[in-house]
């Protein structure tokens, strides 16, 4: 009887660890589409005129640009700054570089198991377009796609332009973290059809 006991014991403990596992494993998926919904809400209200609207109100970043990747389905809001905290709601505009949808080359940031996991899909030739909270959207197309080192530093060009989407790598690990980027490097063109000048290496 006394065995039998231990061994029930035992099942639910693993059946309960189990769950607690699957729910984990969710909750961030769930978490991050939740948080774009709402993101998209305070998209609408920054293109009628807000400025730095915030999503929720103990919210401690706002959206600065919209990011769509047509060939793959995505349309994402990207928020300001790329802190892990900013990340974990949507892609982030990394502070220092250029402003999304302008001049300059801009670097935006996200997770591989949420937001930007897309980017293993991404192929040159791929269309990227970036709306600017003035509602002017500017296109792009893929010209490459690299890997980087976290202990080494990477310099953007003087000069450049375009937008760095970037993300952890490899997409599958299943430790987070890691030294190495997957970085997808993007040229601006004057629509979705062509590219006005030949793409610069960045």
């Amino acid at each position: 009887m006394s065995r039998r006991r231990t061994v029930r014991a035992l099942c639910i403990l693993l059946a309960t660890a189990g769950i607690w596992y699957v729910a984990s494993a969710l909750f961030i998926p769930a978490k991050a589409l939740v948080a774009q919904i709402l993101l998209h809400r305070a998209w609408e209200k920054t293109l009628a005129g807000g400025e730095q609207v915030r999503p929720w109100p103990w919210a401690d970043t706002w959206p600065v640009a919209r990011l769509r990747l047509p060939d793959h389905g995505a349309d994402l809001i990207v928020l300001s700054g790329a802190s892990g905290q900013t990340l974990a709601f949507g892609p982030g505009h990394v502070i220092g570089t250029a402003q999304p949808g302008t001049k300059g080359v801009s670097v935006i940031g996200g997770h591989r198991d949420t937001h930007l996991k897309i980017l293993a899909s991404l192929r040159p030739g791929d269309s990227v377009e970036i709306q600017r909270s003035d509602g002017y959207t500017r296109y792009y197309q893929v010209v490459g796609l690299t890997l980087a080192d976290v202990r080494k530093q990477w310099v953007a060009p003087q000069n450049s332009d375009g937008v760095v989407l970037v993300t952890c790598y490899p997409f599958d690990a299943v430790v987070p973290g890691g030294s190495l980027r997957f970085l997808a490097h993007a040229y601006p063109i004057d629509s979705p059809t062509g590219i006005t000048a030949s793409p610069a290496p960045y």
